[in-house]
């Protein structure tokens, strides 16, 4: 399903505090100007394979396939515009340790690349997409994680706690019902933030992620944002439909799924379901 960018960022990111404080989500706001999207469950037809995660390709971005995800690397904004992978609960385990992995060009990809030159001195960590602690069971998948094309400017306080909490749930989430296709991605809004280094890496407004499930033979999804600052979350505040993560970035999230359920699939935030 295709969705034409919506104009909303600017006033979420100027209406929205998601905090410990108890002040107004972000699903709220997104409710009041989007629609509250329903919770019930969809009947899943045949799975369309292991491609599931996958969302539609982007015109003039790279589509880079690793061992154990995808990016679509854009060469403009020197980040992914997504980064998509099947998380199963047997890869939430593994013995392979981050160690001392440095970032890296991919060398395999042809034309302009973010380096790490361009975040000495930025302010901002190099924020993984697909986190390296879902591939533990790999040493090369782990190694892909690192380079440039899964990789964003985020702020630290961001990457170590909230982002990294939201991280672990989703393992929680693919261990308990088997797996989870998750894509994963900047917003950049209004690039507030401008950009960094010597080839001018973007810094994006705020992040997503979006996660479905297959449970009990119906498909279950529910998508998160939060911005690039340093404020603290609860999940719950948090939570949107992927079809929301849809209207801001203008991607095609799973256009795999069938038709005849993509939508109802997309729309729906329970967040019951998810032990929020």
């Amino acid at each position: 399903m295709k969705k034409t960018a919506a104009l909303i960022l600017t006033a979420v990111i100027a209406a929205v505090s998601c905090s410990e404080q108890g002040a107004q989500g972000l699903l709220g706001l997104l409710q009041a100007l989007l629609g509250d999207a329903g919770e019930a469950g969809i009947e899943a037809s045949a799975d369309p394979g292991s491609a599931l995660e996958l969302p539609a390709g982007i015109k003039g971005s790279v589509t880079v396939t690793y061992s154990a995800f995808t990016s679509s690397y854009n060469q403009s904004t020197l980040i992914p515009d997504w980064v998509a992978y099947e998380l199963t609960a047997d890869e939430t385990d593994g013995d392979e340790q981050r160690g001392d992995r440095m970032f890296s060009m991919d060398k395999r990809i042809k034309g302009p690349q973010a380096m790490r030159e361009d975040y000495y001195g930025s302010g901002w960590t190099k924020g993984h997409m697909a986190p390296a602690s879902d591939f533990r069971w790999s040493a090369d998948a782990m190694d892909d994680t690192f380079h440039f094309t899964n990789v964003c400017p985020q702020n630290e306080n961001l990457n170590r706690k909230d982002w990294e909490y939201l991280e672990n749930k989703v393992r929680d989430w693919a261990g308990k019902f088997g797996k989870a296709w998750v894509v994963t991605g900047p917003i950049i809004g209004t690039n507030r933030y401008g950009r960094i280094g010597e080839h001018g890496v973007v810094v994006p407004d705020a992040f997503y992620k979006a996660v479905m499930v297959n449970s009990k033979g119906k498909y279950k999804s529910i998508a998160f944002v939060m911005f690039n600052d340093d404020r603290r979350y609860w999940l719950k505040d948090c939570a949107v439909s992927v079809n929301d993560v849809e209207k801001m970035t203008g991607l095609d999230l799973y256009p795999a799924l069938d038709d005849s359920i993509e939508e109802s699939v997309e729309d729906e935030v329970s967040l019951s379901f998810w032990g929020l």
